[in-house]
Protein backbone atom coordinates (compact mmCIF):
# COMPACT_ATOMS: atom_id res chain seq x y z
CA UNK A 1 0.00 0.00 0.00
CA UNK A 2 1.34 3.09 -0.89
CA UNK A 3 1.20 6.43 0.67
CA UNK A 4 1.42 10.44 -0.09
CA UNK A 5 3.91 13.04 2.59
CA UNK A 6 1.70 15.32 4.27
CA UNK A 7 3.83 18.64 4.47
CA UNK A 8 2.32 20.75 7.74
CA UNK A 9 3.78 24.17 8.21
CA UNK A 10 4.60 23.24 12.01
CA UNK A 11 6.04 20.04 10.85
CA UNK A 12 8.45 22.42 8.33
CA UNK A 13 9.31 24.63 11.11
CA UNK A 14 9.99 21.78 13.71
CA UNK A 15 12.38 19.56 11.49
CA UNK A 16 14.12 23.01 11.05
CA UNK A 17 14.76 24.10 14.44
CA UNK A 18 16.12 20.24 15.19
CA UNK A 19 18.50 20.66 12.26
CA UNK A 20 19.27 24.31 13.68
CA UNK A 21 20.05 22.67 17.03
CA UNK A 22 21.69 19.58 15.54
CA UNK A 23 24.54 22.10 13.42
CA UNK A 24 24.60 23.93 16.91
CA UNK A 25 25.71 21.25 18.51
CA UNK A 26 28.12 20.20 15.72
CA UNK A 27 29.72 24.02 15.80
CA UNK A 28 30.34 23.83 19.40
CA UNK A 29 33.76 22.38 18.93
CA UNK A 30 34.65 25.74 17.37
CA UNK A 31 33.19 27.62 20.04
CA UNK A 32 35.56 26.56 23.50
CA UNK A 33 33.42 29.39 25.41
CA UNK A 34 29.72 28.65 24.88
CA UNK A 35 31.24 24.83 25.05
CA UNK A 36 32.56 25.54 28.32
CA UNK A 37 28.92 26.87 29.10
CA UNK A 38 26.97 23.95 28.02
CA UNK A 39 29.18 22.19 29.83
CA UNK A 40 28.16 23.46 33.39
CA UNK A 41 24.84 22.55 32.49
CA UNK A 42 25.54 19.04 31.85
CA UNK A 43 27.36 19.37 35.12
CA UNK A 44 24.01 20.41 36.70
CA UNK A 45 22.22 17.03 38.24
CA UNK A 46 18.97 18.77 37.78
CA UNK A 47 19.41 20.17 34.58
CA UNK A 48 20.90 17.15 32.95
CA UNK A 49 17.84 14.93 34.64
CA UNK A 50 15.44 17.06 33.47
CA UNK A 51 17.03 17.60 29.68
CA UNK A 52 16.92 14.27 29.29
CA UNK A 53 13.02 14.06 30.24
CA UNK A 54 12.71 17.04 27.38
CA UNK A 55 14.78 14.80 25.31
CA UNK A 56 11.57 12.46 25.48
CA UNK A 57 9.14 14.83 24.76
CA UNK A 58 11.18 15.61 21.83
CA UNK A 59 11.21 12.33 19.96
CA UNK A 60 7.50 12.17 20.75
CA UNK A 61 6.93 15.62 19.08
CA UNK A 62 9.02 14.50 16.26
CA UNK A 63 7.47 11.04 15.62
CA UNK A 64 4.12 12.93 15.73
CA UNK A 65 5.35 15.54 12.65
CA UNK A 66 5.57 13.23 10.10
CA UNK A 67 2.79 13.48 8.46
CA UNK A 68 1.17 11.11 5.72
CA UNK A 69 -1.83 10.20 3.61
CA UNK A 70 -2.10 6.21 2.94
CA UNK A 71 -3.83 5.18 -0.45
CA UNK A 72 -6.83 4.02 -0.68
CA UNK A 73 -6.79 0.33 -2.53
CA UNK A 74 -8.36 0.73 -6.06
CA UNK A 75 -8.93 -1.75 -8.88
CA UNK A 76 -5.72 -2.88 -10.58
CA UNK A 77 -6.95 -2.21 -14.02
CA UNK A 78 -7.80 1.21 -13.78
CA UNK A 79 -4.44 2.44 -11.93
CA UNK A 80 -2.57 0.81 -15.23
CA UNK A 81 -5.03 2.43 -17.23
CA UNK A 82 -3.92 5.70 -15.70
CA UNK A 83 -6.55 6.51 -13.53
CA UNK A 84 -6.04 8.82 -10.47
CA UNK A 85 -4.85 7.39 -7.10
CA UNK A 86 -7.13 8.49 -4.44
CA UNK A 87 -5.87 8.62 -0.55
CA UNK A 88 -7.32 8.66 2.79
CA UNK A 89 -9.06 11.40 3.94
CA UNK A 90 -7.26 10.46 7.50
CA UNK A 91 -3.89 12.06 7.71
CA UNK A 92 -1.28 9.72 9.85
CA UNK A 93 1.85 10.09 11.40
CA UNK A 94 4.14 7.76 12.85
CA UNK A 95 3.36 8.05 16.55
CA UNK A 96 0.02 7.02 15.08
CA UNK A 97 1.56 4.13 13.22
CA UNK A 98 3.64 3.29 16.83
CA UNK A 99 0.05 3.58 18.48
CA UNK A 100 -2.00 1.98 16.56
CA UNK A 101 -3.49 -0.14 19.25
CA UNK A 102 -4.80 2.56 20.97
CA UNK A 103 -6.57 3.99 17.63
CA UNK A 104 -8.17 0.83 16.76
CA UNK A 105 -9.16 0.06 20.15
CA UNK A 106 -11.65 3.24 20.40
CA UNK A 107 -15.19 2.39 22.47
CA UNK A 108 -18.24 4.02 22.30
CA UNK A 109 -17.80 6.12 25.65
CA UNK A 110 -16.58 6.83 28.70
CA UNK A 111 -14.55 4.62 30.76
CA UNK A 112 -12.09 4.64 33.83
CA UNK A 113 -8.36 4.08 33.64
CA UNK A 114 -8.49 -0.09 33.94
CA UNK A 115 -12.10 -0.37 33.40
CA UNK A 116 -13.98 -3.31 31.86
CA UNK A 117 -17.15 -2.00 31.95
CA UNK A 118 -18.50 1.84 30.66
CA UNK A 119 -18.34 4.54 32.87
CA UNK A 120 -22.03 5.40 32.53
CA UNK A 121 -25.41 2.92 32.10
CA UNK A 122 -26.82 2.26 28.28
CA UNK A 123 -30.00 0.20 27.99
CA UNK A 124 -29.39 -3.84 26.90
CA UNK A 125 -30.88 -6.64 26.34
CA UNK A 126 -30.54 -9.65 28.79
CA UNK A 127 -32.49 -12.50 28.63
CA UNK A 128 -34.82 -10.78 26.59
CA UNK A 129 -35.88 -7.77 28.62
CA UNK A 130 -34.37 -4.43 28.77
CA UNK A 131 -32.18 -3.36 31.79
CA UNK A 132 -29.90 -0.23 32.13
CA UNK A 133 -26.89 -1.98 32.92
CA UNK A 134 -23.13 -0.86 32.78
CA UNK A 135 -22.22 -2.80 29.38
CA UNK A 136 -19.22 -4.27 29.03
CA UNK A 137 -16.37 -2.67 26.62
CA UNK A 138 -15.52 -3.75 23.07
CA UNK A 139 -11.60 -3.85 23.54
CA UNK A 140 -10.71 -2.87 27.27
CA UNK A 141 -10.62 -6.28 29.19
CA UNK A 142 -12.29 -8.10 26.67
CA UNK A 143 -10.08 -10.89 26.88
CA UNK A 144 -11.38 -11.85 30.29
CA UNK A 145 -13.58 -14.45 30.38
CA UNK A 146 -15.03 -13.43 34.07
CA UNK A 147 -14.33 -9.77 34.75
CA UNK A 148 -14.90 -9.74 38.35
CA UNK A 149 -12.54 -12.86 39.07
CA UNK A 150 -9.63 -12.35 36.87
CA UNK A 151 -9.44 -8.33 36.43
CA UNK A 152 -7.16 -8.37 39.84
CA UNK A 153 -4.55 -11.09 38.70
CA UNK A 154 -4.54 -10.28 35.07
CA UNK A 155 -3.74 -6.61 35.93
CA UNK A 156 -1.06 -7.55 38.91
CA UNK A 157 0.62 -9.99 36.40
CA UNK A 158 0.72 -7.12 33.27
CA UNK A 159 1.99 -4.86 36.29
CA UNK A 160 4.79 -7.08 37.50
CA UNK A 161 6.02 -8.19 33.87
CA UNK A 162 6.61 -5.02 32.79
CA UNK A 163 8.02 -3.79 35.51
CA UNK A 164 10.49 -6.65 35.35
CA UNK A 165 10.67 -5.19 31.76
CA UNK A 166 11.52 -2.01 32.48
CA UNK A 167 14.09 -2.88 34.82
CA UNK A 168 15.65 -4.98 32.39
CA UNK A 169 15.79 -2.49 30.03
CA UNK A 170 17.39 0.05 32.44
CA UNK A 171 20.04 -2.87 33.61
CA UNK A 172 21.43 -2.67 29.88
CA UNK A 173 21.37 0.79 29.33
CA UNK A 174 23.25 0.92 32.71
CA UNK A 175 25.55 -1.61 31.34
CA UNK A 176 25.43 0.15 28.24
CA UNK A 177 26.41 3.20 29.87
CA UNK A 178 29.09 1.84 32.19
CA UNK A 179 31.24 0.34 28.87
CA UNK A 180 31.56 3.68 27.91
CA UNK A 181 33.14 4.91 30.45
CA UNK A 182 35.59 1.95 30.93
CA UNK A 183 38.49 3.09 29.25
CA UNK A 184 38.41 6.76 31.21
CA UNK A 185 38.23 4.49 35.04
CA UNK A 186 40.35 1.47 33.90
CA UNK A 187 37.45 -1.07 33.17
CA UNK A 188 33.93 -1.93 33.54
CA UNK A 189 33.95 -2.93 37.11
CA UNK A 190 35.76 0.11 38.05
CA UNK A 191 32.76 2.36 35.89
CA UNK A 192 30.21 0.72 37.40
CA UNK A 193 31.53 1.11 40.84
CA UNK A 194 32.16 5.28 39.68
CA UNK A 195 28.54 5.32 38.22
CA UNK A 196 27.06 3.73 41.57
CA UNK A 197 28.99 6.42 43.37
CA UNK A 198 28.56 9.35 41.57
CA UNK A 199 32.12 9.59 40.77
CA UNK A 200 32.04 10.34 37.17
CA UNK A 201 33.01 13.66 35.44
CA UNK A 202 29.18 14.31 34.65
CA UNK A 203 26.47 13.48 37.22
CA UNK A 204 25.27 9.97 35.94
CA UNK A 205 24.12 8.79 39.08
CA UNK A 206 21.10 10.84 38.96
CA UNK A 207 20.45 10.84 35.24
CA UNK A 208 20.14 7.14 35.69
CA UNK A 209 17.94 6.90 38.81
CA UNK A 210 15.67 9.41 36.69
CA UNK A 211 15.99 6.72 33.61
CA UNK A 212 15.46 3.90 36.70
CA UNK A 213 12.05 5.74 37.71
CA UNK A 214 10.94 6.33 33.73
CA UNK A 215 11.65 2.63 33.19
CA UNK A 216 9.64 1.55 36.01
CA UNK A 217 6.44 3.45 34.85
CA UNK A 218 6.53 3.32 30.69
CA UNK A 219 6.92 -0.68 31.16
CA UNK A 220 3.83 -1.14 33.27
CA UNK A 221 2.04 1.27 31.32
CA UNK A 222 3.21 -0.30 27.98
CA UNK A 223 2.28 -4.03 29.19
CA UNK A 224 -1.27 -2.95 30.66
CA UNK A 225 -2.18 -0.46 27.36
CA UNK A 226 -2.35 -3.85 25.59
CA UNK A 227 -5.51 -5.23 26.68
CA UNK A 228 -7.02 -1.89 28.69
CA UNK A 229 -7.41 1.95 28.59
CA UNK A 230 -4.56 2.93 31.17
CA UNK A 231 -5.62 6.21 32.04
CA UNK A 232 -9.58 5.67 30.50
CA UNK A 233 -11.42 7.11 27.38
CA UNK A 234 -13.12 10.22 26.48
CA UNK A 235 -16.91 11.34 25.76
CA UNK A 236 -16.59 9.89 22.20
CA UNK A 237 -14.44 6.65 23.12
CA UNK A 238 -10.88 7.52 22.24
CA UNK A 239 -8.46 6.33 24.64
CA UNK A 240 -7.14 9.33 26.66
CA UNK A 241 -3.60 8.32 27.21
CA UNK A 242 -3.21 8.47 23.39
CA UNK A 243 -4.68 11.85 23.19
CA UNK A 244 -2.16 13.39 26.04
CA UNK A 245 0.68 11.81 23.85
CA UNK A 246 -0.45 13.55 20.68
CA UNK A 247 -1.13 17.08 22.80
CA UNK A 248 2.86 16.78 23.79
CA UNK A 249 3.29 17.83 19.80
CA UNK A 250 1.09 21.25 20.00
CA UNK A 251 2.57 21.87 23.48
CA UNK A 252 6.04 21.66 21.99
CA UNK A 253 5.10 23.87 19.02
CA UNK A 254 3.36 26.58 20.85
CA UNK A 255 5.85 26.79 23.15
CA UNK A 256 8.99 26.58 20.47
CA UNK A 257 7.75 28.22 17.43
CA UNK A 258 5.69 31.39 19.68
CA UNK A 259 9.57 31.97 21.34
CA UNK A 260 11.34 32.09 18.30
CA UNK A 261 8.74 34.44 16.74
CA UNK A 262 9.94 37.00 18.92
CA UNK A 263 13.27 36.97 18.76
CA UNK A 264 13.29 38.89 15.37
CA UNK A 265 11.57 41.92 16.70
CA UNK A 266 12.95 41.62 19.80
CA UNK A 267 16.55 41.49 19.02
CA UNK A 268 16.21 44.09 16.30
CA UNK A 269 14.41 46.90 18.57
CA UNK A 270 15.95 46.34 21.48
CA UNK A 271 19.42 46.88 20.02
CA UNK A 272 18.40 49.92 17.78
CA UNK A 273 17.19 51.63 21.04
CA UNK A 274 19.98 50.83 23.29
CA UNK A 275 22.22 51.50 20.49
CA UNK A 276 21.59 55.05 18.81
CA UNK A 277 19.36 56.02 21.92
CA UNK A 278 17.43 60.03 21.10
CA UNK A 279 14.53 59.50 18.72
CA UNK A 280 14.84 55.80 17.90
CA UNK A 281 14.86 55.08 21.58
CA UNK A 282 11.91 56.98 21.95
CA UNK A 283 9.88 55.82 19.34
CA UNK A 284 10.54 51.93 20.11
CA UNK A 285 9.68 52.70 23.82
CA UNK A 286 6.32 53.48 22.70
CA UNK A 287 6.13 50.86 20.58
CA UNK A 288 6.77 48.20 23.18
CA UNK A 289 4.92 50.40 25.92
CA UNK A 290 1.56 50.79 23.78
CA UNK A 291 1.60 47.25 23.45
CA UNK A 292 2.14 46.30 26.64
CA UNK A 293 -0.91 48.55 27.93
CA UNK A 294 -3.00 46.47 25.40
CA UNK A 295 -4.78 43.33 27.33
CA UNK A 296 -2.38 40.17 25.73
CA UNK A 297 -5.64 38.35 25.85
CA UNK A 298 -7.57 40.79 24.36
CA UNK A 299 -5.53 41.53 21.58
CA UNK A 300 -4.58 37.59 21.05
CA UNK A 301 -8.23 36.99 20.85
CA UNK A 302 -8.99 39.49 18.44
CA UNK A 303 -5.95 38.49 15.97
CA UNK A 304 -7.31 34.65 16.16
CA UNK A 305 -10.59 35.83 15.55
CA UNK A 306 -9.61 37.49 12.50
CA UNK A 307 -7.69 34.08 11.37
CA UNK A 308 -10.47 31.86 11.77
CA UNK A 309 -13.11 34.13 10.16
CA UNK A 310 -10.84 33.60 6.61
CA UNK A 311 -10.06 30.10 7.44
CA UNK A 312 -14.22 29.98 7.47
CA UNK A 313 -14.14 31.95 4.07
CA UNK A 314 -11.43 30.32 2.36
CA UNK A 315 -12.21 26.09 2.81
CA UNK A 316 -11.02 25.02 -0.83
CA UNK A 317 -7.66 25.93 -0.05
CA UNK A 318 -7.12 22.74 2.22
CA UNK A 319 -7.51 19.30 1.47
CA UNK A 320 -7.73 18.03 5.00
CA UNK A 321 -9.77 19.26 7.85
CA UNK A 322 -5.61 18.32 9.33
CA UNK A 323 -3.74 21.29 7.23
CA UNK A 324 -6.52 23.86 8.32
CA UNK A 325 -6.07 23.36 11.78
CA UNK A 326 -2.30 23.25 11.45
CA UNK A 327 -2.43 26.43 9.89
CA UNK A 328 -4.30 28.02 12.64
CA UNK A 329 -1.82 26.35 14.71
CA UNK A 330 1.00 27.87 13.26
CA UNK A 331 -0.61 31.36 12.67
CA UNK A 332 -1.79 31.45 16.20
CA UNK A 333 2.52 31.04 16.87
CA UNK A 334 2.96 33.72 14.50
CA UNK A 335 0.20 36.46 17.00
CA UNK A 336 1.85 34.91 20.22
CA UNK A 337 5.39 36.03 18.67
CA UNK A 338 4.43 39.52 17.22
CA UNK A 339 2.37 40.37 20.49
CA UNK A 340 4.97 39.00 23.02
CA UNK A 341 8.22 40.63 21.88
CA UNK A 342 7.94 43.81 24.62
CA UNK A 343 9.72 41.74 27.20
CA UNK A 344 12.60 40.42 25.73
CA UNK A 345 12.83 44.26 23.78
CA UNK A 346 13.54 45.85 26.88
CA UNK A 347 15.96 43.30 28.14
CA UNK A 348 17.98 43.67 25.11
CA UNK A 349 17.72 47.69 25.29
CA UNK A 350 19.04 47.61 28.77
CA UNK A 351 21.96 45.71 27.74
CA UNK A 352 23.03 47.79 24.46
CA UNK A 353 22.88 50.68 26.91
CA UNK A 354 26.03 49.17 28.76
CA UNK A 355 27.39 47.85 26.13
CA UNK A 356 27.60 50.59 23.34
CA UNK A 357 29.56 52.48 26.40
CA UNK A 358 32.35 50.13 27.19
CA UNK A 359 36.01 50.05 25.70
CA UNK A 360 36.13 47.77 22.91
CA UNK A 361 33.11 49.28 21.55
CA UNK A 362 34.11 52.98 21.79
CA UNK A 363 37.20 51.79 19.75
CA UNK A 364 35.67 50.56 17.14
CA UNK A 365 34.02 53.39 16.62
CA UNK A 366 36.90 55.74 16.89
CA UNK A 367 38.50 53.64 14.18
CA UNK A 368 35.72 54.51 12.10
CA UNK A 369 33.97 51.15 11.88
CA UNK A 370 30.15 51.45 10.82
CA UNK A 371 27.59 51.56 12.99
CA UNK A 372 25.80 48.23 11.68
CA UNK A 373 29.11 46.40 11.40
CA UNK A 374 29.13 47.37 15.30
CA UNK A 375 26.17 46.10 15.93
CA UNK A 376 26.31 43.03 14.25
CA UNK A 377 29.95 41.68 14.92
CA UNK A 378 29.83 43.28 18.79
CA UNK A 379 26.95 43.88 20.35
CA UNK A 380 24.54 40.88 19.01
CA UNK A 381 26.91 38.36 19.83
CA UNK A 382 26.97 39.71 23.68
CA UNK A 383 23.45 40.20 23.99
CA UNK A 384 22.57 36.34 22.52
CA UNK A 385 23.09 35.21 26.11
CA UNK A 386 20.01 37.32 27.59
CA UNK A 387 18.10 36.10 25.02
CA UNK A 388 18.58 32.12 25.73
CA UNK A 389 17.68 32.51 28.62
CA UNK A 390 14.71 34.35 28.01
CA UNK A 391 13.70 31.70 25.24
CA UNK A 392 14.35 29.30 27.65
CA UNK A 393 12.25 30.60 30.31
CA UNK A 394 10.03 31.40 28.25
CA UNK A 395 8.85 28.04 26.52
CA UNK A 396 7.18 26.37 29.59
CA UNK A 397 5.33 29.92 30.08
CA UNK A 398 3.86 29.74 26.77
CA UNK A 399 2.91 25.80 27.14
CA UNK A 400 0.87 27.07 29.96
CA UNK A 401 -0.86 30.29 27.83
CA UNK A 402 -1.58 27.82 25.42
CA UNK A 403 -3.82 26.18 27.80
CA UNK A 404 -5.51 28.83 29.04
CA UNK A 405 -6.27 30.58 25.52
CA UNK A 406 -7.44 26.93 24.57
CA UNK A 407 -10.03 26.84 27.68
CA UNK A 408 -11.31 30.44 26.92
CA UNK A 409 -12.04 29.11 23.23
CA UNK A 410 -8.88 31.48 21.61
CA UNK A 411 -6.21 28.79 21.59
CA UNK A 412 -5.75 26.29 18.61
CA UNK A 413 -8.17 24.35 16.70
CA UNK A 414 -10.76 22.25 18.88
CA UNK A 415 -9.75 19.08 16.27
CA UNK A 416 -6.09 19.38 17.51
CA UNK A 417 -5.43 17.22 20.32
CA UNK A 418 -3.92 20.10 22.93
CA UNK A 419 -3.68 19.76 27.09
CA UNK A 420 -5.48 23.35 26.90
CA UNK A 421 -8.39 21.11 25.11
CA UNK A 422 -8.30 18.39 27.27
CA UNK A 423 -8.88 20.34 30.42
CA UNK A 424 -11.66 22.58 28.27
CA UNK A 425 -13.29 19.38 28.11
CA UNK A 426 -12.79 18.23 31.36
CA UNK A 427 -14.57 21.34 33.08
CA UNK A 428 -17.98 19.89 31.91
CA UNK A 429 -16.96 16.07 32.89
CA UNK A 430 -15.85 17.11 36.45
CA UNK A 431 -19.62 18.34 37.25
CA UNK A 432 -21.05 14.58 36.23
CA UNK A 433 -21.78 12.11 38.48
CA UNK A 434 -20.40 9.92 38.31
CA UNK A 435 -17.14 11.90 38.08
CA UNK A 436 -14.93 11.92 34.94
CA UNK A 437 -12.06 12.64 36.77
CA UNK A 438 -8.78 10.80 34.03
CA UNK A 439 -9.09 13.54 31.55
CA UNK A 440 -8.32 16.33 33.34
CA UNK A 441 -5.56 14.25 35.07
CA UNK A 442 -3.55 12.94 32.26
CA UNK A 443 -3.32 16.68 30.84
CA UNK A 444 -2.47 17.52 34.61
CA UNK A 445 0.33 15.08 35.10
CA UNK A 446 1.68 15.50 31.49
CA UNK A 447 1.93 19.19 31.65
CA UNK A 448 3.19 19.16 34.82
CA UNK A 449 5.75 16.58 33.70
CA UNK A 450 6.74 18.97 30.45
CA UNK A 451 6.76 22.40 32.68
CA UNK A 452 8.67 21.22 35.44
CA UNK A 453 11.46 19.34 33.15
CA UNK A 454 11.22 22.77 31.12
CA UNK A 455 11.57 24.81 34.24
CA UNK A 456 14.58 22.58 35.94
CA UNK A 457 16.66 22.33 32.65
CA UNK A 458 15.93 26.49 32.22
CA UNK A 459 17.70 26.91 35.70
CA UNK A 460 20.32 25.24 34.30
CA UNK A 461 20.60 27.39 31.46
CA UNK A 462 20.52 30.89 33.03
CA UNK A 463 23.43 29.53 35.99
CA UNK A 464 25.90 28.78 33.30
CA UNK A 465 25.29 31.64 30.92
CA UNK A 466 24.62 35.02 33.29
CA UNK A 467 27.72 35.24 35.41
CA UNK A 468 25.37 37.44 37.52
CA UNK A 469 22.72 34.75 38.38
CA UNK A 470 25.94 32.18 39.24
CA UNK A 471 27.65 34.32 41.38
CA UNK A 472 24.42 35.58 43.27
CA UNK A 473 23.56 31.73 44.12
CA UNK A 474 27.23 31.11 45.11
CA UNK A 475 26.59 33.50 47.86
CA UNK A 476 23.73 32.55 49.37
CA UNK A 477 25.18 29.42 49.82
CA UNK A 478 26.62 29.21 53.25
CA UNK A 479 30.12 28.65 54.09
CA UNK A 480 30.73 25.58 56.17
CA UNK A 481 32.53 26.45 59.35
CA UNK A 482 36.11 25.54 59.84
CA UNK A 483 37.69 23.85 62.67
CA UNK A 484 40.43 24.99 64.35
Amino acid sequence: MGFKLVILWTDIALWLMALSVAVYAVRLRGLPQSRSKWQRVLHDPAALSAGFVLLLFVLVTLLDSVHFRRTLPTNPATVSTGHAVYYDATTSSLLDEALHHLRATREATYSAPLATHAHTRDAVTVNGEIQRIYPRLQFGGAHLADTVRDWAGDVTRRVLAGLGIGLLAFVGLAVALAATLRRAHGGLGPAWQALWRGHTALPLRPLLATLMALCAVIGPVTALAGGYHVMGTDRTGNDVLLLALKSVRTAFVIGALSTLATLPLAIVLGVLAGYFKGWVDEVIQYLYTTLSSVPSVLLIAACVLMVQVFLDKNPDLFETGLERADLKTFLLCVILGLTGWATLCRLVRAETLKLRELDFVQAATAFGVSHWRIMARHIVPNVMHLVLITTVLSFSDLILYEAVLTYVGVGVDPSTSSFGGMINLARNEMSRDPVVWWSFSAAFFFMVTLVLAANLFADGVRDAFDPRARAFRVRLVPKKPTIA
